[in-house]
């Protein structure tokens, strides 16, 4: 049995394992990098120390530090947790069971969907939620983004260094990215920003070969194109924790207070799926929270 684990493998986790090795506290990370939404951003340019890197080149560093603390992680993703007493027991996707006297949940976020048809249907044939992961399968394609924050941006000026144009769509005029990101998308020949419309379905025969506007765009509804990426948001990737009565507020995120803590004693939450740092949603801020949490557990098992 652990006294700790961290569910989760992205900034706030690896910064929660890497202080519970100071604090000498047996522990586990169970996630896996790859699912870490830092792991798929393309470019990291807030990052105290790094002026630009890559989310994933970050990311490993975060995880070398933590092994090298001697943290363990466990590339497996937690499928139910229950509490038994004091004690959580947690069953993961490769049918283990760990049991641990206290939790910090990490998970982050998960994509948010469209809802159009067709978007199903050719995921993984042009449909992607992953522009880090998949730009590379569109050299000299025509592809689309649809989102108007940072990662909307970010994902443009990526695709862009592989494909021949890139359509950013945004719902309306008003962009949610920072300025300079945005400034970089204007300023790029490859990029052509059509603001004020939706996209209403995916269309192709067995890949994706054009999408449905909501209104005429340079005399027609329909757009050809070879890929469609979707960056429209995330939602807090806290479900599972329904079943323990947990607080979980209208957005989804899990309800922490100033410690880090839940309204269940031992469970804990850090990084984008909780309800801290005011919303806002960074690297920094993640692994902040996931710092606090590991504080707050220590001082939690001392108790004990």
């Amino acid at each position: 049995m652990y006294d700790l684990i961290i569910v989760g493998a992205g900034p706030a986790g690896l910064t929660a394992s890497i202080y519970a090795s100071r604090y000498k506290i047996n522990h586990l990370v169970l996630g896996d990098m790859c699912g870490s939404a830092l792991g798929k951003a393309h470019l990291i340019e807030n990052w105290p120390g790094e002026k630009s890197i890559g989310g994933f080149d970050l990311l490993n560093k975060f995880s070398e530090q933590a092994k090298g603390l001697g943290g363990e992680i466990l590339a497996e993703n937690m499928v139910a947790i229950e509490k038994e007493g004091d004690i959580f027991k947690i069953k993961t996707s490769q049918d283990k069971t760990l049991e641990s006297r206290a939790v910090i949940i990490c998970s982050g976020t998960k994509e948010r969907r469209l809802g159009i048809p067709g978007e199903e249907e050719f995921l993984g044939r042009g449909v992607s939620y992953c522009a880090i992961c998949d730009a590379a399968f569109f050299k000299n394609k025509t592809v689309a983004v649809a989102g108007g924050g940072n990662s909307a941006v970010m994902a443009a000026l990526m695709l862009s260094e592989h494909a021949d144009k890139v359509y950013l769509i945004h719902r309306n005029d008003n962009f949610r990215a920072e300025p300079v990101m945005l400034e970089r998308a204007k300023a790029n020949s490859k990029i052509t920003i059509i603001a004020g419309f939706n996209i209403e379905e995916v269309k192709g025969d067995k890949r994706v070969e054009k999408i449905l506007l909501d209104k005429e765009y340079e005399g027609s509804k329909e757009l050809p194109l070879d890929g469609l990426f979707v960056e429209i948001g995330m939602i807090p990737n806290g479900v599972l924790l329904k079943d323990l009565g947990v607080d979980i507020d209208a957005l989804g995120h899990i309800v922490v207070d100033a410690a880090g803590a839940t309204d269940v004693a031992g469970l804990y939450a850090a990084g984008d799926v909780s309800s801290g740092s005011n919303g806002i949603r960074q690297v920094l801020s993640a692994s902040s929270e996931g710092m606090i949490g590991t504080s707050s557990v220590y001082n939690f098992l001392k108790i004990k």
